[in-house]
Protein backbone atom coordinates (compact mmCIF):
# COMPACT_ATOMS: atom_id res chain seq x y z
CA UNK A 1 0.00 0.00 0.00
CA UNK A 2 1.25 3.48 -0.88
CA UNK A 3 2.53 5.13 2.31
CA UNK A 4 1.57 8.58 1.02
CA UNK A 5 -2.05 7.44 0.54
CA UNK A 6 -2.09 5.90 4.01
CA UNK A 7 -0.87 9.12 5.60
CA UNK A 8 -3.30 11.24 3.59
CA UNK A 9 -6.27 9.10 4.68
CA UNK A 10 -5.07 9.07 8.29
CA UNK A 11 -4.77 12.86 8.25
CA UNK A 12 -8.29 13.38 6.85
CA UNK A 13 -9.89 10.95 9.32
CA UNK A 14 -7.99 12.40 12.27
CA UNK A 15 -9.38 15.84 11.40
CA UNK A 16 -13.06 14.80 11.51
CA UNK A 17 -14.41 16.54 14.63
CA UNK A 18 -16.40 14.68 17.27
CA UNK A 19 -20.09 14.70 16.41
CA UNK A 20 -19.46 14.87 12.65
CA UNK A 21 -19.19 12.21 9.97
CA UNK A 22 -17.84 11.75 6.45
CA UNK A 23 -18.41 9.01 3.91
CA UNK A 24 -15.61 6.79 2.65
CA UNK A 25 -15.94 8.62 -0.68
CA UNK A 26 -15.55 12.02 0.95
CA UNK A 27 -12.45 10.85 2.80
CA UNK A 28 -11.03 9.47 -0.46
CA UNK A 29 -11.69 12.75 -2.28
CA UNK A 30 -10.05 14.84 0.43
CA UNK A 31 -7.09 12.46 0.63
CA UNK A 32 -6.63 12.65 -3.14
CA UNK A 33 -7.19 8.96 -3.82
CA UNK A 34 -9.72 7.43 -6.18
CA UNK A 35 -11.11 4.53 -4.18
CA UNK A 36 -13.42 4.70 -1.16
CA UNK A 37 -12.66 0.98 -0.70
CA UNK A 38 -9.01 1.83 -0.17
CA UNK A 39 -10.07 4.14 2.66
CA UNK A 40 -11.86 1.21 4.30
CA UNK A 41 -8.84 -1.02 3.88
CA UNK A 42 -6.50 1.60 5.34
CA UNK A 43 -8.78 2.12 8.34
CA UNK A 44 -9.10 -1.63 8.89
CA UNK A 45 -5.34 -2.16 8.80
CA UNK A 46 -4.02 1.08 10.30
CA UNK A 47 -6.89 3.00 11.84
CA UNK A 48 -7.15 1.68 15.38
CA UNK A 49 -5.83 4.95 16.81
CA UNK A 50 -8.13 7.14 14.67
CA UNK A 51 -11.80 8.16 15.01
CA UNK A 52 -12.68 5.49 12.39
CA UNK A 53 -16.25 5.39 13.65
CA UNK A 54 -16.89 8.82 12.08
CA UNK A 55 -16.57 7.35 8.58
CA UNK A 56 -19.81 5.93 7.17
CA UNK A 57 -20.88 4.32 3.93
CA UNK A 58 -22.35 6.61 1.26
CA UNK A 59 -25.87 5.53 2.25
CA UNK A 60 -25.28 6.58 5.86
CA UNK A 61 -24.88 3.07 7.26
CA UNK A 62 -22.10 1.68 9.41
CA UNK A 63 -19.58 -0.88 8.27
CA UNK A 64 -21.38 -4.23 8.83
CA UNK A 65 -18.51 -5.93 10.68
CA UNK A 66 -18.34 -3.16 13.32
CA UNK A 67 -21.86 -1.69 13.13
CA UNK A 68 -22.79 -2.11 16.80
CA UNK A 69 -19.59 -0.56 18.12
CA UNK A 70 -19.60 2.16 15.46
CA UNK A 71 -23.20 3.17 16.23
CA UNK A 72 -22.46 3.22 19.98
CA UNK A 73 -19.41 5.46 19.49
CA UNK A 74 -21.37 7.81 17.26
CA UNK A 75 -24.26 7.93 19.74
CA UNK A 76 -21.79 8.85 22.52
CA UNK A 77 -20.81 11.86 20.38
CA UNK A 78 -24.43 12.88 19.80
CA UNK A 79 -24.79 11.43 16.29
CA UNK A 80 -28.03 9.47 16.13
CA UNK A 81 -28.71 6.83 13.52
CA UNK A 82 -32.29 6.03 12.54
CA UNK A 83 -32.95 2.43 11.55
CA UNK A 84 -29.20 1.88 11.35
CA UNK A 85 -28.33 4.87 9.16
CA UNK A 86 -27.65 8.56 9.34
CA UNK A 87 -30.82 10.29 8.12
CA UNK A 88 -30.51 11.67 4.56
CA UNK A 89 -31.05 15.24 5.70
CA UNK A 90 -27.84 14.96 7.76
CA UNK A 91 -25.71 13.56 4.95
CA UNK A 92 -23.91 15.64 2.39
CA UNK A 93 -25.85 15.46 -0.86
CA UNK A 94 -22.92 16.14 -3.17
CA UNK A 95 -20.74 13.12 -2.35
CA UNK A 96 -20.53 11.98 -6.00
CA UNK A 97 -19.29 15.38 -7.10
CA UNK A 98 -16.75 15.39 -4.27
CA UNK A 99 -15.31 12.11 -5.54
CA UNK A 100 -14.87 13.50 -9.03
CA UNK A 101 -13.03 16.57 -7.73
CA UNK A 102 -10.24 14.62 -6.06
CA UNK A 103 -8.23 16.81 -3.76
CA UNK A 104 -10.32 19.92 -4.43
CA UNK A 105 -12.05 21.29 -1.37
CA UNK A 106 -15.35 22.94 -2.18
CA UNK A 107 -18.16 24.25 -0.07
CA UNK A 108 -20.02 21.01 -0.85
CA UNK A 109 -17.28 18.92 0.77
CA UNK A 110 -16.55 21.18 3.74
CA UNK A 111 -17.30 19.66 7.16
CA UNK A 112 -20.79 20.32 8.44
CA UNK A 113 -22.38 19.58 11.77
CA UNK A 114 -24.30 16.33 11.67
CA UNK A 115 -27.40 15.11 13.52
CA UNK A 116 -27.04 15.66 17.28
CA UNK A 117 -29.07 14.59 20.26
CA UNK A 118 -30.42 17.69 21.96
CA UNK A 119 -31.96 15.89 24.92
Amino acid sequence: MDEQAVEAVRSVVAAIPAGETMSYGEVAARAGIRSPRLVGRILAEDGHDLPWHRVLRADGTCAPQVAIEQAARLRAEGVLLVDGRLPPEHRRRDDRRARTCLGVLTQATAPVREHHDTA
